[in-house]
């Protein structure tokens, strides 16, 4: 969902060809993405918190039934923050940010925008509960969407609004089936699986039993993505969101592919929204005005213009 800010040097990155590099990146992460095995440098990232030891949960039931009270905790949130996205290109690795705004309407509603290209809404994210679109504007003039019908691979569907939302702490937990509950250090991880073997992994502390780190894996159990979530803060009695939400993917597991995006939410606060506004954020617009339009459609791009 990221693309690329202005060029900058910094901690050894080099200098970016930007409308190279804007293009590639765009290539690389288009809401729905092919991922294979998350590789970067050869290993999972590691959360950086220091955690304490906690006795835990005992049985998933007591496990989910806890989650699933912070995530009724939840209400719509407005913050504003910073995005940064690191990638290889050309053998060689990049840097890029740029500030972002964002809405939340739990559980199925968000939409981000992003200051690229000199345009405070040079990107923009949505999803609701039956679509997502991605609107980059005007250098590439690109219109991406789809239905979440659709899309019938999980490993397809990582970096997406749905994994903002369930970082943000509205994890689907309406099921108790196939969960699987072990503990492992300080945290708690709830394992699900499929009948080809581990589709995800939760890692909570087993302390304040606030997740932290989250994998995706494809059918073959092969971890596709990872989303660490750390910094956290409380911004109404009993609800705690993370401020620093970072992740992981890497295409075809090759170096050239590796990808982290980092998001740093700031002045996250409580919101409400009027009519107008839930028609303006979280119903997909027209594509008026762009040149390229596309169609996700379990992770291909169909183009329609």
């Amino acid at each position: 969902i990221i693309v690329a800010g202005g060029p900058n040097i910094a901690g050894g990155f080099v200098k970016v060809n930007y409308q190279h590099n804007i293009h590639r990146l765009v290539g690389i992460i288009v809401v729905v993405m092919p991922l294979s095995v998350l590789a970067i440098i050869g290993c999972a990232p590691q959360m950086q918190e220091s955690l304490k030891i906690c006795p835990g949960m005992a049985t998933v039931p007591q496990s989910l039934s806890l989650l699933k009270s912070h995530s009724e905790k939840m209400t719509p949130l407005k913050a504003n923050g910073r995005c940064r996205s690191q990638f290889f290109a050309d053998g060689k690795k990049y840097d890029e940010s740029f500030n972002i705004k964002l809405w939340v309407n739990p559980p199925d509603e968000i939409y981000m925008q992003g200051d690229i290209f000199f345009n405070p809404k040079g990107i923009i994210l949505g999803s609701n509960k039956g679509q997502f679109w991605m609107l980059i504007k005007p250098e590439l003039s690109r219109y991406t969407w789809g239905n979440w019908f659709e899309q019938n691979s999980p490993e397809e569907l990582v970096i997406n609004p749905k994994t903002l939302l369930e970082a943000l702490g509205f994890t689907d937990l309406s099921s108790e089936d196939n969960w699987s509950l072990y503990n492992e250090g300080a945290f708690d991880v709830l394992r699900k699986q499929e009948k080809n073997g581990t589709i995800k992994k939760v890692y909570v502390s087993s302390c304040d039993y606030r997740v932290r780190k989250i994998e995706y894996s494809d059918m073959s159990s092969r971890v596709v993505a990872v989303v660490e979530m750390n910094k956290y803060k409380q911004v109404a009695e009993g609800l705690f969101v993370p401020t620093v939400i970072k992740i992981f993917s890497n295409a075809a597991d090759n170096p050239d592919d590796e990808v982290t995006v980092t998001f740093n939410l700031n002045s996250i606060r409580p919101t409400s929204f009027t009519a107008q506004q839930l028609n303006r954020l979280f119903v997909r617009p027209q594509p008026r005005g762009f040149m390229h339009v596309f169609r996700s459609i379990n992770g291909e791009m169909i183009k329609q213009q």
